[in-house]
């Protein structure tokens, strides 16, 4: 049986006349979540591109996915509003501005309203 070829993991390669040439995809490295306390996220009201819509954008999280989605949950439960956590950025339906700082510095963190 062939040896499988993911083609479409193959990122920034065309086309190699060598014929040993040996794929290698390197996934990114995840990177460890920092201690709250070293870490200065901003708090701002998002209006661009959502109808018109109002919602709290937190942005500066370093750290791993899986902890940006808990932080994300327990923003939108003590609000009690929707929202989500994708790509280093919580999305918290609402002006919540205020409020959002004080669970974030009672978790520890510091913030920066804008």
């Amino acid at each position: 049986m062939a040896k499988k070829n993911n083609w479409k993991n193959r990122e920034g390669v065309v086309y190699s006349t060598n014929p040993d040439f040996e794929y290698n995809h390197f996934a990114a490295a995840l990177q460890d979540t920092v201690a709250p306390s070293s870490q200065s996220l901003r708090v701002e009201l998002d209006k661009k591109v959502r109808g018109g819509k109002q919602v709290t954008l937190i942005t500066g999280f370093v750290g791993k996915p899986e902890d940006l989605k808990e932080l994300g949950k327990l923003l939108k439960s003590k609000c009690g509003v929707g929202g989500s956590a994708k790509d280093g950025e919580i999305l918290i339906q609402g002006d919540f501005r205020n409020k959002v700082s004080e669970i974030l510095t009672k978790e520890g963190y510091r913030t920066q309203v804008i």
